[in-house]
């Protein structure tokens, strides 16, 4: 049997190529920025530290930030349509951060960040996928996220929101055995004084049972979470993501 020389076509990403056609990523007027755009929805880890150093020899670092997050919002919005999935979201998410990396260590400070998000998946669930994407995405657009990982126990997501003054929590969890760790937490958050949004969402958890307890609301999937987040941080209380997200 002869040996497979030609490796060009391992690997390809057939989505990206289908997607993409002839047309740029982006509207950046220039052309360094569309690359950095281009860089971030491809996920060109290879790339990203030379081409965000070159645009920041000339252009204000916060430009090009703006650039990266365009990159991640072609990003989102690929995986609304069901083009992108996890791997490719993490990868450019990943490569977006480097970029930020870059341009904060150009401005000397990080940059300035909307406002802070607890994730966990619940006590007893192993599935973190959700939380995953999840992350990513807040990450991508913009927000601090504090993750607490898989198995969570719901004394362990109690203590990181008093330490850290979230603007939302959010929990995910595949089975319905483990979903009931939501309720808990919201209950205690309750007596704890807490009165912030606690978004739920995963393979077994229904609106139903989110909406059965105060705090909570209904994630129907990964990528509404940087809106609600944004809701969040305008000021906007669970009563209010609830109406708009499962109203």
């Amino acid at each position: 049997m002869s040996a497979a020389l030609d490796y060009s076509k391992i690997f390809v990403r057939y989505d990206l190529k289908l997607e993409r056609g002839t047309k740029e990523h982006g509207a950046q007027s220039d052309d360094i920025l569309k690359k950095v755009v281009n860089c971030v929805v491809d996920g060109d880890v290879d790339n990203i530290n030379a081409l965000v150093t070159e645009a920041l020899q000339t252009i204000d670092p916060l430009k090009v930030i703006s650039a990266l997050v365009d990159g991640m919002n072609e990003v989102s919005r690929l995986w609304d349509e069901g083009i992108y999935y996890l791997p490719q979201a993490i990868i450019s998410s990943d490569v977006m951060l480097e970029g930020v990396d870059l341009c904060e260590q150009k401005m000397g400070k990080a940059m300035e960040k909307k406002g802070v998000v607890v994730t966990h998946t619940a006590e007893g669930d192993i599935h973190d996928l959700g939380q995953k994407i999840a992350n990513a995405l807040l990450r991508a657009n913009g927000y601090e996220v504090i993750d607490l990982g898989k198995d969570v126990p719901v004394d362990e997501v109690i203590s990181a929101v008093k330490q850290y003054k979230p603007i939302m929590v959010t929990g995910t969890a595949l089975m319905t055995t483990t979903m009931t760790a939501f309720e808990k937490i919201a209950s205690r958050l309750e007596r704890e004084g807490v009165d912030l949004p606690f978004v739920c969402g995963g393979g077994a958890v229904s609106e139903e049972y989110v909406t059965g307890y105060n705090l909570g609301v209904w994630g129907k999937d990964a990528s509404q979470a940087p809106p609600m987040a944004s809701d969040a941080a305008s000021g906007k209380n669970w009563r209010q993501l609830r109406e708009k997200y499962n109203g």
